[in-house]
């Protein structure tokens, strides 16, 4: 079941931004001043835009397959799971970024508490 952990990786990653406001107070603490060395100097307005608008519908798409995964019989998990993974790229790639951009922008939000913050006022 290696394809579970794409779609779990990206959505981990939008929702995690949920909980930034309340992890993001200790990071702080820990982070020293100025932009962080894992993050880009500037994503674009643009990408962060795309990225907050695809993390809203991975989060919804994921809810949503994880409904039908809990209730599928053993036999139809991994074409659920397949599904799944299809239908979270689709609502990436909708937005106008690559699977691969899109989990470069969530990581670097994790990690840069001024990337986080744009991200999650997007999300408002």
């Amino acid at each position: 079941m290696k394809t579970i952990g794409l779609c779990a990786a990206i959505s981990l990653a939008a929702a995690g931004l949920l909980w930034a406001p309340v992890t993001g107070a200790q990071q702080k603490q820990d982070t020293p001043a100025g932009p962080s060395a894992t993050s880009p100097a500037n994503i674009p307005d643009a990408k962060l835009d795309a990225a907050a608008a695809a993390a809203k519908k991975v989060v919804a798409v994921s809810d949503s397959y994880e409904q039908k995964l809990s209730k599928a019989p053993d036999a139809e998990k991994e074409k659920i799971i397949d599904e799944a993974n299809k239908a979270i790229a689709k609502a990436v790639t909708e937005q106008g970024l690559s699977v691969d951009e899109y989990v470069s922008i969530m990581k670097v939000a994790q990690n840069d508490p001024a990337v986080r913050d744009k991200l999650v006022q997007r999300l408002k």
